[in-house]
């Protein structure tokens, strides 16, 4: 793994923005048509995609379910039955590893009775040369290893497994590009995860992501566009706009784009739909961005704006590059152009070297802020980040200890908030069923709050009234208003 200790804020902002020429694109078709051809003969092929981690992980498995179809793959939910079998892995902490190197170990009685089953694992987790390196040793029964840069060449890869019947690790270090023209399969409903960007700058010390999926390079608007333009045509009603600083949108182009210009263009395509996005960045999130949520009718009214920690020497260790008075100030704004404004974010306790008086700066920040909800971590040692090699004296029993008093706090305050939603009535997307036997569906509020309510399944992918009858810290219950 490259050496990470020494980077330099202007290191961090450069880079070199690659798109995947058609005649590359066109050849990766040519191949799954080969593969297509070859899975014709006899029964049905099918494939089985399992994906640990973020939304961009869940929108690069579209790609890879589009790309096996596309090859003449049916799709399954039980391991015995695929011939494929796709692990699409997260590095963000060690638990996650764990649970994908759980499963992988757990696939050797599949690929006993079916020898010929071939087991992938791709995503952030391979990329890093460590852990590609232990799957080489330890872990046979994988066929083909690619990390988030070799995605576009799934079909060339497989048809090296297929044809060669040899192993292939594709995890060369590369900063990454963009590959336009990959077909997609994404799950049936309302909702649709749109890439804007991919890839990451900010080097934040705890962070593996620059690592994994390269430097930030932006997707063409008009590309994003037509693309959000034909999932509102094919019902898509909830409408996710997906980078890992989503702010930084727009830097690498020719074109005059940033992302809240982004926003106005996919506001202005016509259809009943709504617009959300993360993640936000607090240190190029700003005013531009709030003007265009409040003057955006389908941009809905939630922010999630991760601040990690309140104090401002963690914040410094973890390069962060803003201030706790930063932030609070970066909310104020947003909440005087979005009054109602729902604001959610990410929080790690036990960084190396907090203190006890570190940890009530953050939870200082929760009692001015008041989220409507908390993503909450206790840090995970990342090898290849300069946080890993930081002092880290606190044993894991202080971290907990810290951590429950925070969520203690958090869900008091969550429960408080959503105590003021009942007996107001609100707009909704209905958006999936929570429990058939009952007869409750799921439904949204603009700001992304949980409700639950009673309804037929007919319902699901409306906009209606609903009237919140109650709640509890995680959710709200309410009924459709006729």
């Amino acid at each position: 793994m490259r050496c990470v200790h020494k980077f330099t804020e202007l290191e961090a902002d450069v880079g070199v923005r690659t798109e995947i020429p058609e005649n590359e694109i066109r050849r990766q078709r040519d191949i799954m048509a080969r593969i297509a051809e070859m899975n014709a003969a006899g029964r049905e092929r099918l494939a089985l995609v399992d994906t640990f981690g973020c939304q961009q992980n869940e929108a690069d498995s579209e790609r890879i379910r589009g790309m096996l179809r596309e090859m003449g793959y049916g799709f399954t939910e039980r391991e015995a039955e695929a011939d494929v079998i796709v692990l699409n892995t997260c590095a963000v902490r060690e638990h996650a590893e764990k649970r994908v190197l759980g499963n992988v170990g757990a696939l050797t009685h599949t690929k006993r009775a079916k020898p010929d089953q071939i087991i992938v694992l791709c995503g952030c987790m391979v990329q890093q040369p460590v852990m590609a390196e232990k799957i080489r040793r330890s872990y046979r029964i994988v066929d083909l290893v690619f990390g988030p840069q070799a995605l576009w060449r799934f079909p060339e890869l497989l048809e090296r497994v297929l044809t060669e019947r040899t192993r292939v690790f594709a995890v060369e270090e590369e900063d990454g590009s963009i590959a336009e023209g990959l077909p997609a399969v994404r799950q049936k409903g309302v909702k649709a995860w749109l890439s804007a960007m991919y890839g990451c700058n900010n080097y934040c010390s705890y962070c593996i992501v620059p690592y994994v999926r390269g430097r930030e390079r932006s997707r063409r608007p008009e590309v994003i566009v037509e693309e959000a333009r034909a999932l509102v045509a094919s019902g898509y009603r909830d409408i996710t706009l997906l980078g890992q600083n989503v702010n930084s949108y727009g830097k690498d182009l020719s074109e005059d784009v940033d992302f809240p210009r982004l926003l106005r263009m996919v506001n202005g395509i016509p259809g009943e739909f709504v617009l959300r996005f993360m993640t936000s960045h607090p240190k190029d999130a700003g005013e531009e961005l709030f003007r265009a949520m409040a003057e955006c009718e389908k941009v809905e009214n939630h922010l999630h704006l991760p601040f990690q920690s309140g104090s401002d020497a963690i914040l410094k260790k973890m390069n962060r590059r803003y201030t706790k008075a930063d932030y609070l100030a970066l909310v104020e704004l947003a909440r005087r152009y979005i009054p109602d404004l729902v604001v959610t974010s990410d929080i790690i306790v036990g960084f190396p070297g907090e203190t006890e008086a570190d940890f009530l700066e953050t939870m200082d920040v929760i009692e001015r802020v008041r989220f409507d909800a908390l993503f909450t971590f206790i840090y995970s040692k990342r090898p290849g980040t300069p946080a890993a090699e930081m002092d880290d004296p606190d044993s894991r029993e202080v971290k907990q200890a810290r951590f429950d008093r925070l969520i203690a706090r958090q869900n008091a305050i969550s429960g408080e908030i959503h105590a003021g939603y009942v007996g107001k009535r609100v707009r909704a997307l209905v958006d999936g069923v929570s429990d058939r036997e009952s007869g409750l569906l799921t439904a949204r509020t603009s700001g992304g709050r949980l409700i639950h309510l009673k309804g037929g399944e007919q319902r699901i992918g409306e906009f209606a009234p609903v009237e919140i009858t109650g709640c509890n810290t995680w959710a709200l219950y309410g009924e459709i208003c006729e």
